[in-house]
This record gives C-alpha cells, sequence and structure tokens, in this order.
C-alpha cells in the first residue's frame, strides 16, 4: 500500500509529463484548419461577368471573336452571357425591361454584385436605357457600346415608317433626345464606346461618341467589322480590365 509521501510523488510526476507533452495539432479539437484560398481566386472573384447585347437584326451569334478573345484571356464559359432579343420592339416600354430581367438573373447565377456590358450598335441604346432609367446604374461596372447609334442615326430613316426600334434610332427620337438629356454618362458607370469613320450604317460618324465616355476612334472600319476586329477587341478587354 502506497503511503501519503509516494501517492504525493506520483502526483507530481504525471502533472510534470504533462506539462512536458506537445500540443495537440488543431484537429484534434474538432476544428477543420481555414481553407488556403487557391491561386488567383481573388481576382478572379473581383471579375464581372460580361452580358453582350447585339444589335438590330441581329442575333447572340455575332459575339463569337470578342467570345473566344476573353476565354483566351481567362473568362470562364460560366462568365459570359449573350441576351438575345427581338430587335423590332421599343427599347424604352419593351426591350430595357428585358434586360433588366435577364441582368438580374445572370447576378444571381454569378452571385455577382455587377456585371459589364458589352453591346454593339442598336444595343447600346437598349443597355444605356436600362443603366439611366431602367434601375441598372448600381448593377453595371463597365458599359462598352461598339459602332451605338447613341445620338441617332439618319439611316434608320429608311425603316422607322414600319418598325418601332428604327423609329428609336432616328435623330431626335424620344429615345434619342432622353438618353442625351442632361448628364450622358450617369452614375458611377465607367463607358467607354468605339467607333469607325467609314461606318455606313451610323451617321453621322460621331453619333457614337459620349460625353463623360472615353471614346475610340478604330480607322476605317465597316459597322459589322468592329465585332471581329482584333485592335477594337484588345481595346474592349483593356477597358474591361480598368
Amino acid at each position: 500500500m502506497l503511503t501519503v509521501r509516494q501517492r504525493l510523488l506520483a502526483l507530481l510526476t504525471l502533472c510534470l509529463v504533462l506539462l512536458a507533452a506537445p500540443a495537440l495539432p488543431a484537429q484534434a479539437s474538432g476544428r477543420a484548419p481555414a481553407p488556403t484560398p487557391a491561386p488567383g481566386r481573388a481576382a478572379a472573384a473581383a471579375r464581372n461577368p460580361v452580358v453582350f447585347v447585339h444589335g438590330y437584326n441581329a442575333d447572340p451569334g455575332v459575339w463569337g471573336s470578342l467570345r473566344e478573345d476573353l476565354r483566351a484571356d481567362g473568362y470562364a464559359d460560366s462568365e459570359l452571357f449573350s441576351f438575345g432579343y427581338d430587335t423590332h420592339q421599343s427599347v424604352n416600354e419593351v426591350l430595357s425591361g428585358r434586360l433588366a430581367a435577364y441582368v438580374d438573373e445572370v447576378r444571381r447565377q454569378t452571385g455577382a454584385a455587377r456585371v459589364d456590358l458589352v453591346a454593339h450598335s442598336f444595343g447600346s441604346l437598349v443597355t444605356r436605357w436600362y443603366v439611366k432609367f431602367g434601375g441598372g446604374a448600381p448593377y453595371v461596372d463597365h458599359w462598352v457600346s461598339l459602332a451605338g447609334p447613341n445620338r441617332g442615326t439618319s439611316t434608320a430613316w429608311a425603316c422607322a415608317l414600319w418598325d418601332q426600334a428604327c423609329r428609336d434610332m432616328t435623330p431626335g427620337s424620344y429615345v434619342v433626345k432622353n438618353l442625351n438629356s442632361g448628364d450622358e454618362t450617369p452614375g458611377t458607370v465607367r463607358y467607354a464606346t468605339f467607333w469607325s469613320n467609314c461606318d455606313e450604317v451610323i451617321n453621322p460618324d460621331d453619333s457614337v461618341p459620349l460625353t463623360g465616355a472615353t471614346n475610340t476612334p478604330v480607322g476605317c472600319l465597316k459597322h459589322n467589322d468592329l465585332l471581329g476586329d482584333d485592335p477594337t477587341s484588345a481595346g474592349v478587354r483593356a477597358f474591361l480590365r480598368s
């Protein structure tokens, strides 16, 4: 039978062993270690999804070249969206509202707070109305117009008698007048336009640039050639990175 003195010595030895034992690893506490962010994850999270908006009498297929360039830059297909729509309808009464619903769905799918809009031709008016009057300003980071009839184009008179979208594109139309009243580039959105001095659809050529936007002349290109032009693509991608 152990004496009192022997019991005290045994207890002291046990305490010394416990104090000298190495600390338990974090996993032993039942808590998993904090995950290590994957390389480049922060940069990807900071990038906005891109929504392409085509022009009059066109479809989402026109964006093939620019989509391919963005994929080469590291964008995933899940970050690139094309809004398809009936181009014969009203900018302010129909199309900008449908674009708003589409952007809301893109934001829901991706979890992004904002998107970047890239528009060609007539799509520039649809996207501008959404930003300026359709509540889109808080949800758009970059806005790009390729050959957009931002101040109207006289060629639209050729179909204005029977087509609402053409009427919206005519100089002095309700849509053009309201878009250019007051601030042409409202909100904290960053705006850019790309325009050609040989554009056979946009007349006059200087209908495209906007006050407050980064306005880039692309040289002598036909209206649809801006969609596949390498320097124009490089300019758009650089702007989206800004």
